[in-house]
């Protein structure tokens, strides 16, 4: 999917409508001013009412049982094709050093609110993270960006991962995710298909808070979007950094979220 995609335009603005994008949505220089879509400028300044379309009452996507991953090397495949690299956020971005995750890591949060590395669960069958960044320049700190996908072996365990990840931050909203490396003041909130302004995914999630680096002076803002599409799921987060504000990145985390979306639908729906 290009940059400035009109699809991705139209995600980012009915999940900013959802309340799950706070601060802002943008494609090719187009800028919201962070309400919500529905109404047309006037040349007063004021805003008239515009009729607004019909909804959808459900996801336009049907998972073909031939397509569908049955196995590892289905799901790796799958996985790779999916997942956002920097091409995918936008110019500026690059690759990691360390790019693609150990895909026999399963992280943790432990008892403490500390992340562990743990073990592949038997209910995935692959689960790949690939890192990029915007390296430090201009006045402007490292802005480190991540996306996930992972392969369930059934929309149930798919269903039961987004569940879980919506009790984490109320049960830890302060976590370690390394030495030196926080979360803190997290919330979230959940958008089944149809609600808060979900249109394109049979699940959504938003969870945001504040991000500490023990190498970096202040704090800075975290947010994480999460989707789900049959029995795969589909993450993005970005770690803020100095310089930067979360309206400078909303545009490209929704945009890897959606085209990673976009290509699950492709991969896996019925043909036409």
């Amino acid at each position: 999917m290009a940059y400035g995609d009109g699809r991705v335009l139209r995600a980012c603005c009915a999940l900013l409508a959802g309340g799950l994008i706070l601060t802002g949505c943008s494609s090719g220089g187009t800028k919201t001013d962070g309400k919500r879509p529905g109404g047309t400028p006037t040349s007063s300044g004021a805003t008239s009412s515009a009729t607004p379309s019909a909804a959808p009452t459900s996801l336009d996507f049907t998972p073909d049982p031939r397509r569908v991953p049955k196995n590892r090397a289905d799901a790796q495949r799958l996985a790779l094709f999916v997942v956002a690299g920097p091409d995918t956020w936008g110019p500026g971005y690059v690759k990691r050093a360390q790019y693609l995750s150990d895909p026999d890591r399963w992280p943790v949060l432990g008892d403490e609110c500390t992340w562990e590395g743990g073990s592949l669960p038997a209910s995935v069958l692959y689960s790949v993270t690939a890192s990029s960044e915007i390296p430090a320049a201009g006045g402007k700190g490292l802005l480190r960006v991540s996306a996930t996908v992972t392969v369930h072996r059934t929309e149930a365990d798919g269903d039961w991962e987004m569940a879980e990840t919506l009790e984490e931050a109320l049960r830890c909203p302060n976590q370690t995710l390394r030495e030196g490396e926080t979360l803190s003041e997290l919330n979230s909130i959940g958008n089944p298909f149809g609600v808060g302004g979900n249109y394109t995914a049979a699940d959504s999630l938003g969870e945001r808070g504040t991000y500490e680096l023990s190498t970096v002076k202040g704090k800075q803002f975290y947010s994480w979007y999460q989707s789900r599409i049959g029995q795969v799921t589909v993450a993005t987060v970005v770690k803020g950094a100095p310089g930067y504000v979360e309206n400078d990145t909303n545009s490209a985390q929704v945009q890897a979220l959606v085209t990673m979306i976009e290509r699950v639908k492709a991969q896996l729906g019925v043909q036409s």
